[in-house]
C-alpha cells in the first residue's frame, strides 16, 4: 500500500525520462532517511582495534529485568590518547612500509649489506617527500612529491580520523567539536612521527629539517584526519543539508567531471609512453643495474605516475606544463631548451605541437563537463520531484557554476601538488602552473556543464509537453 512518504508514482504512459527521474527521486528519498551515514571506503577489515571492546548493552527486558543495562554490559572504549596513538601509528606504518621494503631490497640486492641505518634513512626521506617535505641536497632541493605515496598516506590518515571518532563514541553525533578533537589528536601524533622521521634522515650531506618535517606532517594529518572525522560524525552531511540543493548537486557533478578529466589524462600519458616504448626501454637500459635495480626504477616511475596524469591533464586543458626553466609543453607549442631527465616516464613527452587531427583531444574536458551536467540536471529534477516543486533554470545555472568552480579548485590543487624543483639549474621548475590550469578547468567544466544540463533539461521538458 502506498504511504504519504512515497514519491509520486508516474503514470503508465509517462516517458522513459520521467520514469527514470521518478526512480532517482525515490532513491534520493531513501538515502535521506534519518540515521543513514555510510562509512568511508576502507571498511572494517583494514582497521586496528582502536575502539576497544564495544559490546552492545543487554536488552532491558530480555529476562524480565527492568530498565537499565548493568555496569558490566555497558560499552567500553579505549582511552582517546591510546586510540589516537594506535590509529595514527597504523596509518603511518601502512604508508611507510612499501617505501621501506622497496628501498631495503634495492640497496641490499644492488649494493650488498650496508647496515640498517642507510636504507632506513633513504626510506624515511622518500616517505617524507611523499608528504611534501622537500629534500635538501648539495646540488639543490628535491621537491617533486610522488603523489602515489601521498595519496596512500592521505587515505590511511583519513581512516585514522574515522577510527578515533568511533573510539570517542562520536559517530553520527553531528558534533563539529568532536570531529575537530579527533583531527587534532591525530595531527599531533602524525606530526610527532614526522619529526621522528626527520630526525632519522638528519642533515648530513643531504637531509630535511626536523621542524619542517614535524609541522608539515601535522598539517597533513589535520586535513586528512579532519575529512575522515567530519564524515564519521555526520557533520559533512549536516552542512550539505543546510545548503541550497544546487550547491551539493554542483559539487557532486564537479567530482564526476574531475574524475573523467583525470582518467583522460592518465590514458593520454600511458598511450604516449606506450607509443615510444623503445625510447623508454633505452632510458631504462642506461642505468647499469640488475633486475632489482630496473624493478626499482620502474616502481619509482609508478610512484610518480599520478604526477604524470596531472601533467597530461594540464596538457589536455591547454596551459600545459614545464620540464625546466623557460620551457613549456602544450598542444600548440613545445619548447625544451635542455635534455630531459633520463627517466622512462619522460619518453612520452611530445617533440612538437599537436597535429590538427589530434586537436580533438582538447574537447575532452568539455565533454567531461557535459556528462557531469547531464547527471546534474537529472539530480536536480529528482530533488524537485521530492519537494513537489519545479526545477528552474536559475537553480540549474547556479549548480553548473558551482560545479565549474569546484572542478577548477580540485584540478588546480592537484597541479600545485604535482610539481616542484628537481635539484638546481635547468630543472628548478617542473610541472604545470596551477592558476592557469585551474582557470581553464573551471571554464571547460562550466561550458560543458551548461551544454549537458541545458540539453538534458530542454529534452525532458519537450517530452513532457
Amino acid at each position: 500500500m502506498a504511504t504519504r512518504d512515497d514519491p509520486p508514482v508516474p503514470a503508465q504512459s509517462a516517458a522513459p525520462e520521467e520514469l527514470l527521474t521518478a526512480a532517482e527521486a525515490a532513491h534520493l528519498a531513501a538515502r535521506s532517511a534519518p540515521g543513514e551515514s555510510a562509512d568511508m571506503a576502507g571498511g572494517a577489515a583494514d582497521a586496528p582495534a582502536v575502539a576497544g571492546v564495544a559490546g552492545a548493552a543487554a536488552a532491558a527486558g530480555r529476562a524480565g529485568r527492568p530498565g537499565r543495562a548493568s555496569r558490566g554490559d555497558r560499552p567500553r572504549r579505549a582511552p582517546l590518547p591510546l586510540a589516537a596513538a594506535v590509529a595514527t601509528g597504523w596509518a603511518a606504518l601502512l604508508s611507510f612500509t612499501p617505501v621501506a621494503l622497496f628501498v631495503t631490497l634495492l640497496i641490499f640486492v644492488e649494493l650488498g649489506p650496508t647496515g640498517l641505518l642507510d636504507p632506513l634513512r633513504v626510506a624515511a626521506a622518500g616517505w617524507l617527500l611523499g608528504h611534501g617535505v622537500a629534500l635538501q641536497t648539495p646540488e639543490g632541493p628535491i621537491g617533486v612529491a610522488p603523489l602515489a605515496i601521498g595519496a596512500l598516506a592521505a587515505w590511511r590518515v583519513a581512516r585514522a580520523g574515522v577510527h578515533v571518532t568511533r573510539a570517542m563514541g562520536a559517530r553520527h553525533r553531528r558534533s563539529f567539536w568532536h570531529a575537530l578533537l579527533a583531527a587534532v589528536v591525530v595531527a599531533v601524533g602524525y606530526g610527532g612521527l614526522g619529526a621522528l622521521a626527520g630526525f632519522v634522515v638528519g642533515e648530513q650531506d643531504w637531509g630535511v629539517s626536523v621542524v619542517v618535517a614535524g609541522v608539515t606532517l601535522a598539517g597533513f594529518g589535520l586535513l586528512a584526519a579532519g575529512c575522515g572525522s567530519l564524515h564519521a560524525t555526520g557533520v559533512w552531511r549536516m552542512w550539505l543539508a543546510r545548503l541550497p540543493a544546487a550547491v551539493p548537486a554542483g559539487a557532486r557533478a564537479a567530482v564526476v567531471a574531475v574524475a573523467v578529466v583525470f582518467a583522460s589524462g592518465a590514458v593520454l600519458a600511458g598511450a604516449a609512453i606506450a607509443v615510444d616504448w623503445r625510447e623508454a626501454g633505452d632510458m631504462l637500459a642506461v642505468y647499469q643495474t640488475g633486475v632489482a635495480g630496473q624493478a626499482g626504477l620502474t616502481l619509482m616511475c609508478l610512484a610518480f605516475a599520478p604526477n604524470l596524469m596531472v601533467w597530461a591533464t594540464a596538457y589536455l586543458l591547454g596551459p600545459g606544463f614545464a620540464i625546466g626553466s623557460d620551457t613549456v609543453v602544450r598542444s600548440s607549442e613545445v619548447t625544451a631548451a635542455q635534455p630531459l631527465p633520463p627517466l622512462p616516464v619522460f619518453a612520452g613527452v611530445p617533440d612538437g605541437p599537436l597535429p590538427t587531427l589530434g586537436a580533438v583531444l582538447l574537447v575532452v574536458p568539455v565533454i567531461a563537463g557535459a556528462l557531469a551536467g547531464r547527471g546534474l540536471a537529472r539530480r536536480l529534477r529528482a530533488a524537485a520531484l521530492i519537494r513537489r516543486i519545479r526545477a528552474g533554470w536559475g537553480q540549474l545555472l547556479t549548480a553548473v557554476v558551482v560545479a565549474g568552480a569546484v572542478a577548477g579548485l580540485l584540478i588546480g590543487a592537484a597541479a600545485y601538488l604535482s610539481g616542484g624543483p628537481l635539484l638546481s639549474g635547468a630543472l628548478t621548475t617542473l610541472g604545470p602552473d596551477p592558476l592557469p590550469v585551474a582557470g581553464f578547468a573551471a571554464a571547460s567544466v562550466t561550458v560543458g556543464g551548461l551544454i549537458g544540463a541545458g540539453a538534458s533539461t530542454a529534452l525532458s521538458r519537450r517530452r513532457r509537453a
